[in-house]
This record gives structure tokens, C-alpha cells and sequence, in this order.
């Protein structure tokens, strides 16, 4: 009796560790490393400074807090390194052109990236830059946990746009956002391919994909046809031309809703 109630004891144990660490049992997010360092400040909602004095970019998010200015937008971040010990790694440690290095980075002793953390506090969402798919995996994993629990900009509905709802959409011009419908139709013009969400071509939200694009997304497993009557999540920056649109530049940007 007593050996049983030990079993069930240290199963419930293992269940409930499970359900505690979704982030470390996701895929591994594996790249080289690219040195150390102690947070010096925050700069802003994803990026920080060292004490050597480097200026570090977090790679794959995009940071939505609510207010206004980089003091508000940073403080998820700054309540999970300032004045920590962190380890960076990335494909490529080169300075972008505002002199950022953009990496992976974990907190000393923390096995999640701090991407994974801001994502699942709701102060973040997952970027369109990500080629790395083990990495994206994880921050994805990251961001729908959060919405499932409607935790941090997830308690918001409007967080996802309408893609029937133009000029909520338009009122974005030059933001990050996230867009949800369903493909009214799909068309070629010229080079590009328009997924179109309502019959004003010209005014109505619409997704482009460049010809380069195309092949990309069908390996991902998304015929582009087949997407003509489907509900489906994208992501991206938003453009006017003139209505408004935003354009594919990784297959990972569509994510597809429901069927036919």
C-alpha cells in the first residue's frame, strides 16, 4: 500500500514538473555561442547594454507593452536582467547597422532564453526574423502559451486584428501586428501573389508574397491556392498600398486557421 501511494505520489510529482517547464521541454534552441556579460541598463523593450559596453539586440521578438516610450516598453525586460549575469549565442555576433549585436540570451542559471520569458509574461511576440526553425519553435511555443492564458497583452481581444476591420488595420500603418481571416482570394499580379481578404482589391487588407517567397512558403506546406477560402493568422508589418497590407518575407509569418 505504502509503495503505491508512493508511485502515485512521484508520478503527480513528475506531471506536475512537466506542466511547470513547457519552455525547457520544447525544442532546444542550439547556436554558437557569442560570449558574456553583466546588464549594465535597458534600452529599451529587446534591447540592453553590457557593462563592456556593447548594446545587445534580443533576436526574434517583437516587444508590445502597454503605454507609451522605451521606459514602458522596457520594464518586462528590465524585471528579468537588470543587473544579471547573461550568456549570449547566435548564428552571427556582427554589430547591425545601429551597432547592435543581436543574440539569444539567457539569464546565469536560467535554461530559457529570455525571448521564451518576455513571450510567455505577454510582453512580447514572436518576430518575423527567425530562420533558425528549432529556435522559432520555441518562441512560438512561448507565445501561444501565454494567449492560451490570456496573460499580458493576450487579456486584450483586439491584440489580433479583424482582417474585415480596415481602418482598425490602417491605424497601424508602420507597426507590428498580428491579423486573423479568412482568404477571400488568391491572384497574381506581375511578380507578386495578393491573398486577398475582401472584394475592394485596391482598399481591403490583403497579404503579399513575392515570387522569391512562393517556393518557401509551398515547402512549408502551404500551395498558395490552397489557401483561397481558409482562415488564417498572419503576421508582419503593416503597409499601406494604399490599403493595407503586409508583405511575407518568411513562411513562418502564416500560420493556417482552419480548412476549407
Amino acid at each position: 500500500m505504502f509503495r503505491r501511494a508512493c508511485a502515485v505520489a512521484l508520478a503527480a510529482l513528475a506531471a506536475f514538473m512537466l506542466a511547470a517547464t513547457p519552455l525547457r521541454a520544447a525544442a532546444p534552441c542550439a547556436l554558437e555561442p557569442q560570449g558574456e556579460g553583466h546588464v549594465s541598463g535597458v534600452i529599451d523593450g529587446r534591447s540592453f547594454r553590457l557593462s563592456d559596453g556593447r548594446e545587445i539586440r534580443l533576436a526574434g521578438i517583437e516587444p508590445v507593452a502597454p503605454g507609451t516610450g522605451k521606459t514602458a516598453r522596457g520594464a518586462a525586460l528590465s524585471a528579468i536582467i537588470a543587473d544579471k549575469d547573461v550568456a549570449l549565442s547566435g548564428d552571427d555576433d556582427s554589430p547591425d547597422r545601429y551597432g547592435r549585436q543581436t543574440a539569444f540570451v539567457f539569464v546565469a542559471g536560467s535554461a530559457a532564453p529570455v525571448q521564451s520569458l518576455l513571450l510567455a509574461d505577454g510582453a512580447a511576440l514572436v518576430s518575423t526574423e527567425m530562420a533558425n526553425k528549432d529556435c522559432a519553435a520555441v518562441l512560438t511555443a512561448a507565445e501561444a502559451a501565454a494567449r492560451a492564458a490570456k496573460k499580458g497583452i493576450w487579456a486584450d481581444p483586439a491584440v489580433i486584428k479583424n482582417a474585415e476591420s480596415t481602418d482598425d488595420i490602417l491605424a497601424g500603418i508602420g507597426r507590428f501586428a498580428l491579423v486573423e481571416g479568412r482568404v477571400l482570394s488568391v491572384r497574381q499580379a506581375g511578380a507578386t501573389t495578393y491573398l486577398n481578404f475582401g472584394r475592394r482589391w485596391t482598399r481591403d487588407f490583403a497579404v503579399t508574397i513575392s515570387r522569391r517567397m512562393l517556393p518557401a512558403v509551398e515547402a512549408a506546406g502551404m500551395p498558395v491556392k490552397s489557401l483561397e477560402n481558409r482562415r488564417i493568422r498572419v503576421r508582419g508589418w503593416v503597409e499601406a498600398r494604399p490599403g493595407p497590407r503586409i508583405e511575407v518575407q518568411r513562411a513562418g509569418q502564416i500560420e493556417v486557421l482552419s480548412g476549407n
